[in-house]
């Protein structure tokens, strides 16, 4: 089975240390890391997103049983390499990275197991998969903005970021999850995928939504009481 994920990895470790070394070589040893992997999630984020739009609506058979085609094994190569190489990052800077570092850590490597076990274990399901990758990574280009912004700039994006993020991952994310869900659950994929694949699939993406949601919103109760304070 031809797979490109090590050729895109070396591409992501490759911007990694580019901004390591040249774009962020001014920042401070705490913060290049942080930027370095910001800018490896650029190069991922809204290119995976609009690949992976466009690789399932371009598929014959857009069911969520249906077998993957050539495009979407590249697509799931693509972000299978960008999230190895991001938990290379994480396990190197675990310890300056805090409990928030574990929490990424986590997601990824869940995230990851997701892509895997479509493209080399189920072999099928890549219209879901991709079409909550799509969703997923929608808002990567402007968490990264804000991310790596600071000061007034960082302000004001904080608003239009959160509501972006929350609308995609609160409503968009759940109804995506919830039809994948009821399509495998009534045995839209009997035969095809195995049960234990899908049900480790609605778990994984259901709890990192779950996840989401609760980080948004501790992000705007702290910016609720910031203004109360200013007020």
């Amino acid at each position: 089975m031809e797979t490109h994920v090590l050729e895109f990895f070396s591409l992501f470790i490759f911007v990694y240390f580019l901004g390591y070394f040249i774009v962020f070589r001014k920042w401070s040893p705490t913060t290049r890391p942080l930027a370095s992997s910001c800018l490896i999630s650029l190069f991922h984020g809204t290119p995976a997103a609009i690949l992976a739009a466009a690789a399932v609506i371009s598929a014959a058979n857009r069911s969520f049983a249906a077998a993957n085609t050539k495009f979407q094994n590249l697509v799931l190569d693509y972000s299978a390499a960008y999230f190895a190489a991001d938990l290379l990052h994480l396990a190197a800077f675990s310890s300056s990275s805090g409990g928030g570092g574990a929490t990424f850590a986590l997601h990824h490597a869940a995230t990851l197991f997701v892509i895997l076990t479509c493209r080399h274990v189920a072999a099928h399901g890549a219209v879901a998969v991709l079409s909550l990758l799509a969703l997923a990574e929608a808002t990567s280009a402007l968490q990264n903005a804000w991310t790596l912004a600071r000061g007034s700039m960082r302000h004001a994006l904080s608003a239009p970021f959160y509501g972006v993020y929350s609308v995609v991952r609160g409503l968009f994310g759940p109804y995506v999850v919830f039809r994948v869900t009821v399509f495998y659950a009534r045995g839209g994929a009997e035969g095809v995928i195995a049960t234990w694949v899908w049900v480790s699939w609605v778990v994984v993406v259901s709890m990192a939504i779950v996840g989401s949601i609760l980080w948004v919103s501790n992000l705007w109760i702290e910016l609720y009481r910031e203004r109360l304070r200013k007020d």
